[in-house]
């Protein structure tokens, strides 16, 4: 469920705005000039969607230990290898 605010609103109303819908744990969506720009959340709600990630991000790197796609060797040596990669520009 999106619930939106406007920029107006929140200039007017401030943090109520906010209180308002977050209060029942769902996240805002800031509106600017019609086009939704921002999301506000409860911490609660960002320190889960962080923890979602965090999972995520491990079993990504298991499968990648179970594949084989790792690498071993030295901070040092890790440093000169991904300080040479030319950044993805598309």
């Amino acid at each position: 469920m999106v619930n939106e605010i406007t920029a107006n609103d929140l200039k007017v109303k401030g943090i109520t705005a906010i209180e308002d819908i977050t209060v029942s744990g769902y996240e805002a969506v800031i509106t600017v000039r019609g086009k939704q720009k921002y999301v506000v959340m409860t911490v609660e709600e960002y320190n889960k969607l962080r923890e979602y990630e965090l999972a995520g991000a491990i079993v990504e790197a298991r499968n990648d230990i179970k594949a084989g796609k790792i690498k071993k060797g030295k901070v040092d040596e890790h440093m000169k290898r991904i300080e040479n990669v030319q950044p993805d520009l598309h």
